[in-house]
């Protein structure tokens, strides 16, 4: 049994029809503290002060909801560190992306065929997308992975992040979603919040 499943074989279902997941860190792994360690690595000495899970500066938001380009969110990071080379930045904040825990995903194909509405709700960019739906294409299948959701979401996309309630509120108004019949499963306790207050049936995801 998966470390999802057995989170989920926990939660009561009763009344769910709809299930959001999170992408990384629910089903694909990511470690959020490589691109702090690649950034040290390199020299990047304040990077630290600018990236953090919990408080970051304004322009990974901006990244995340599609305000600015990849190309200038590359632009300032090398404006920060104008001695590293570009595709070494590059390298750098691609590292938080590990892999498709396939089964995991094999898990959202088996609620699908029960019946659920299934989508992702991920705060991404335009930079890491292409990366991580390569590496899914390579060891899973990309389409195959796709066909197991309604709707796979990305933040820079919408034009909102997790964990405001305007961009779960959006997500139900685009899907026609019920709050109250939504299942939103997250690692991050500020999502999980967020999402409550929005009304959606939230739940934080720990592996243990």
């Amino acid at each position: 049994m998966s470390a999802l499943e057995r989170f989920i074989s926990r939660i009561d279902l009763k009344g769910i029809k709809n299930i959001i997941f999170d992408f990384g860190g629910v089903l694909f792994e990511i470690d959020y503290h490589a691109p702090v360690r690649a950034f040290q690595k390199l020299g990047f000495g304040n990077f630290t002060e600018l990236y953090s899970q919990g408080n970051q500066d304004p322009i990974f938001d901006q990244l995340e909801t599609g305000k600015i380009s990849g190309e200038e969110f590359l632009a300032w990071l090398n404006s920060h560190a104008p001695n590293i080379q570009r595709s070494k930045i590059l390298e750098a904040w691609n590292c938080i992306l590990i892999g498709l825990w396939n089964p995991h995903a094999e898990l959202v194909k088996n609620f699908q065929e029960q019946g659920f509405r299934t989508f992702i709700f991920s705060n991404t960019n335009a930079i890491h997308a292409p990366v991580f739906e390569k590496m899914v294409d390579e060891t899973y299948g990309l389409e195959k992975f796709q066909s197991h959701f309604e709707k796979i979401i990305y933040s820079h996309e919408l034009g909102l992040r997790k964990p405001h309630v305007e961009a779960f509120q959006k997500v139900c108004t685009l899907y026609n979603l019920n709050p109250a019949e939504t299942l939103f499963i997250d690692d991050s306790s500020q999502h999980v919040e967020g999402a409550g207050r929005a009304g959606l049936r939230a739940t934080q995801f720990v592996s243990a």
